[in-house]
């Protein structure tokens, strides 16, 4: 019976509070284990580089549950307890804890909500003091307790979300702020690059300078504190503190050993079932069928953790899934906030459709009021991936929009009169 069966999910982030929760609102009555490797409960992670890092937040706001909540549903949450060994076939997990008790869980269904962790730049110098990487709650706290001291020379490393978001929280602080960007713009990867221009505008426009075209080789330090970084150009950049925001590595080892099908991720079907009856994966680590793509897709956001976490959770209850989520991410820099929805690899290709201001270059990014909706239109004349700047509210007709794989006119994109419910297709 239901009642009699055990979930274990394995994760400490939102894919885990996720599944959960899901699985409890979904009607599962059984027991209920989380093996959470840090000693908190599970957590969310937008905060570490957004309001928590510029101290708008406090550390509770990381948290979806708080262990009252895991209480109250019965949930087992095994804080600093580190999953080793899988073996499907038996359903059982073996489990380390930091207290040194180590057991073996037995299992009929299993969540590997195991994430991702941060790119480590491994040259001369990594292990300076003053290099840090932003990931965990204890890597925030580090870094913000180090950039409120202000009037420090800090190099970011990378042009992604995490590398300028915390490169505004350091400006906000008073820091002196380098950012090294291995490509042509910053984002160039995400959005192109005449929105990665934009945001380079924008960045500079509050004092931070923007390096293209190189990257880190090596860090210089004096008494075990970092001092420098040497660049790929030859040029040394002074630093007192150097984040690293390269990318993230997924944390596929327990499945690997497990004998799952692994590739960019644990490899899922539509319903997030892998290659192993009763095991399941969600959230950054998980590399789910798209239909859409016909292909695999991981997505390191958010927004993704937490619908994956959710429907995980009701496939933990036995409750048939397809999880088909349009990606989606947001961010927040100085006085820009943004929200994102679409497919990548298919707005790679797609024509950008300007409705508003959002201007397309560095130089523009100074008078303009960057304020609009920014699509990316397929050749074939669907919309692929929208993305509002300033604007709210908006977001839920553009995945409807996406969704609805319609064909629509450059022109009607950009008037800003037709309302995109209509082109969404959505009943009057």
């Amino acid at each position: 019976m239901a009642s009699q069966q055990r979930v274990v999910v394995v994760g400490g982030g939102l894919a885990a509070a996720g599944a959960v929760r899901s699985a409890r609102e979904s009607g599962f009555e059984g027991e209920v284990v989380v093996l959470a490797e840090e000693p908190r409960a599970p957590y969310e992670r937008p905060p570490l580089s957004k309001g928590y890092l510029t101290g708008s937040d406090a550390a509770s706001s990381v948290s979806p549950h708080d262990l009252r909540w895991y209480r109250r549903h019965e949930v087992d949450v095994r804080r600093g307890a580190r999953a080793v060994a899988l073996d499907p076939a038996a359903h059982t997990i073996d489990v380390e804890q930091r207290d040194g008790e180590d057991s073996t869980l037995a299992f009929d269904r299993l969540l590997l909500a195991t994430g991702a962790r941060a790119r480590r730049f491994t040259g001369p110098g990594a292990g300076l003091r003053g290099v840090h990487v932003l990931r965990t709650l204890p890597d925030s706290t580090r870094l913000r307790t180090a950039l409120r001291v202000g009037g420090r020379r800090v190099v970011v490393v990378g042009g992604g979300w995490i590398g300028l978001e915390a490169a505004a929280a350091a400006r906000g602080y008073g820091n002196d702020v380098t950012v090294i960007v291995r490509g042509g713009e910053p984002l160039e990867a995400a959005v192109g690059a005449g929105l990665g221009a934009m945001f380079r505008g924008l960045h500079e426009q509050h004092g931070v300078e923007v390096r293209r075209g190189a990257s880190v080789t090596a860090l210089r330090g004096a008494r075990g504190r970092v001092t420098s970084a040497v660049l790929s150009t030859g040029e040394e950049v002074p630093a007192d503190l150097v984040l690293f925001g390269i990318g993230a590595v997924p944390n596929v080892e327990l499945a690997a050993s497990a004998g799952l099908h692994v590739d960019d991720g644990i490899v899922t079907d539509a319903s997030l079932r892998t290659s192993a009856d009763d095991v399941f994966a969600a959230g950054d680590v998980a590399a789910v069928w798209n239909p859409r793509l016909e292909r695999h897709l991981r997505v390191e956001h958010w927004a993704n953790a937490g619908a994956s976490g959710a429907a995980a959770g009701r496939a933990l209850a036995l409750a048939p899934i397809a999880f088909d989520e349009v990606p989606y991410f947001f961010t927040d820099q100085y006085d820009l906030g943004m929200e994102y929805s679409g497919y990548g690899d298919l707005a790679a290709d797609a024509e950008i459709v300007v409705r508003g201001d959002v201007p397309l270059t560095a130089a523009s990014a100074a008078d303009a009021r960057r304020e609009g909706i920014v699509f990316w239109l397929a050749r074939d004349g669907r919309v692929v991936a929208g993305m509002n700047v300033n604007v709210w509210d908006v977001n839920p007709a553009v995945q409807r929009l996406i969704r609805s794989g319609r064909v629509v006119s450059r022109d009607e994109l950009a008037d800003s009169s037709v309302p995109l419910e209509a082109l969404a297709g959505d009943a009057a």
